[in-house]
């Protein structure tokens, strides 16, 4: 068995090459009415290979190879465009009226605590 090492290192780079890439994870730029958005991701790989032969006898000869590779794509955000302004919105984080939502229930626990606190105060 002959070892190609040059050969798979083109397979591994190959592979990277089709699936470490934005459309693979979040998909193409797209408009969102007005504003045009571009997916922003953070792509972690690895590959390693490794290969050996061995003499047990005089007439009997071993060897073997292998590889691996891992990629891990994870999207981050998006680049938000709107005529001359751009802004970058972090995937996970929430924005604008979600965020509002979220902090209704410390708001409404804030202004009842002001409220009694008010209440209690003498005139």
């Amino acid at each position: 068995m002959e070892l190609h090492f040059d050969e798979l290192l083109k397979q591994i780079t190959d592979f990277i090459k089709t699936e470490a890439k934005t459309e693979t994870v979040v998909g193409k730029a797209f408009d969102l009415g007005e504003f045009k958005c571009v997916p922003v991701i953070k792509v972690g790989l690895g590959f390693g290979s490794g290969g050996g032969e061995g003499f047990e006898k005089k007439d009997l000869k071993g060897e073997g190879m292998g590889a691996g590779a891992g990629v891990g794509i994870e999207p981050i955000g998006f680049l938000v465009t709107k005529d001359d302004e751009i802004s970058f919105l972090e995937a996970g984080k929430t924005h604008g009226l979600a965020a509002l939502f979220e902090k209704v229930p410390d708001l409404i626990e804030n202004l009842a605590k002001a409220r009694m606190t008010q209440e209690e105060e003498p005139v």
